[in-house]
This record gives C-alpha cells, sequence and structure tokens, in this order.
C-alpha cells in the first residue's frame, strides 16, 4: 500500500507557537513588534483597499459592456428600420 503523507501537516500547537514567538522575539527585539505590528496592519489594509478598487473596476466594467450591448442593439435596430424605409422608398421610385 502507498504511505500518505500530508501536505499540511497541521497547525502548530502551543509549545510550537511559544517557540516561534520566543525566536520572533529575539530577532526582531520587545521594541519592534509593535512597529511590526502595526506596519503589517497596515499592510493588510493597503491591500484589502486595492482589492476593494479593482472589483468596482471590473464591476463598473462589466455593467459598462452591457450597456454599450443594449445601445448597439437599439442602434442595429434603428440601422434595420432606416434600410427597410429606403428599399421601399426605391421599389415605390422604380414602380413609377
Amino acid at each position: 500500500m502507498l504511505n500518505s503523507i500530508p501536505l499540511f501537516p497541521g497547525l502548530p500547537g502551543g509549545p510550537e507557537l511559544l517557540i516561534v514567538l520566543l525566536i520572533v522575539v529575539l530577532l526582531f527585539g520587545a521594541n519592534k513588534l509593535p512597529q511590526l505590528a502595526r506596519s503589517s496592519g497596515q499592510a493588510m489594509g493597503e491591500f484589502r483597499r486595492g482589492r476593494q478598487e479593482i472589483e468596482e473596476e471590473l464591476q463598473k466594467g462589466v455593467e459598462g459592456e452591457a450597456e454599450d450591448e443594449a445601445t448597439a442593439d437599439e442602434d442595429d435596430d434603428e440601422e434595420t428600420t432606416s434600410a427597410e424605409t429606403e428599399s421601399v422608398e426605391t421599389e415605390a421610385e422604380k414602380e413609377n
């Protein structure tokens, strides 16, 4: 049989989290941790705002395409009516 190897072994538990936090404190220092947290929070906020702006632009683009298609359909209807009128007028002139 095949032995399955999990892609994600799981989230770290209590002792692992303490070790990770200890290493972070040693690397950055206790004074730098609030600045690090603040800057990462600001980065996440900017990312979220950028994502929302892109979603709004895409939504406007989709709505704009739908309006353009509706306008194009109306223009086609008007052109068809004009072409039909011209052909009727041409036929009437030929008969005279």
